[in-house]
């Protein structure tokens, strides 16, 4: 009886731990792109090549938490003069503010994945942004659990001091994020 009673503790106390499964993002299996539009006439198309994350889920959706950090000067968009001027003080300011950074503050489930609120900082301001963050299938390939997501949403680049070229870039920026991560 009491080895049934320590057996029945030790599940109760390890159980509760054994629920939150932690995350690296996976940079081979992921991508961080956005999509602006250029003149009101057609849309530039750009990625950041440098980012890392973590995120743990847990069944209790308000214990998961995602966080990543982007670097501001590996911004590609496949031409190098533009990338050199996105980088400059007029847009970016990578030398000033190397880093975007995300950390949610609040999780909650929805069908098909997570509500996701947070502060992102970007060009030295924090705001709080929500979004939808779809997935969340867990496979085991090769000896490695993995899990992933994706979002889409908009980001306005004046909330955030960008707002260089008002006449001929919107303020609008769509935003497209997919991570896989893998077991810790």
């Amino acid at each position: 009886m009491i080895r049934s009673l320590i057996v029945v503790l030790a599940v109760a106390v390890l159980a509760p731990a054994a629920r939150a499964q932690t995350y690296n993002v996976d940079l081979a299996h992921s991508s961080i792109t956005f999509m602006i539009q250029h003149l009101g006439i057609s849309f530039v198309h750009g990625r950041f090549n440098d980012f890392s994350g973590k995120f743990t889920v847990d069944k209790d959706a308000a214990k998961s938490s995602f966080e990543m950090t982007i670097k501001a000067d590996s911004v590609d968009t496949n031409q190098k003069k533009r990338d050199e001027h996105l980088r400059s003080d007029t847009f970016f300011d990578a030398k000033k503010y190397p880093d975007m950074t995300f950390k949610s503050t609040k999780v909650e489930p929805i069908d098909g994945g997570y509500k996701v609120t947070g502060d992102f900082t970007m060009h030295g301001v924090t705001k709080s942004v929500t979004f939808d963050l779809k997935g969340g299938k867990t496979v085991e390939m090769k000896g490695v659990q993995r899990t992933g997501f994706s979002t889409a949403f908009i980001l306005r680049r004046a909330d955030f001091g960008i707002s260089a070229l008002p006449d001929g870039i919107a303020n609008d920026v769509n935003i497209f994020i997919g991570f896989e991560g893998t077991k810790k």
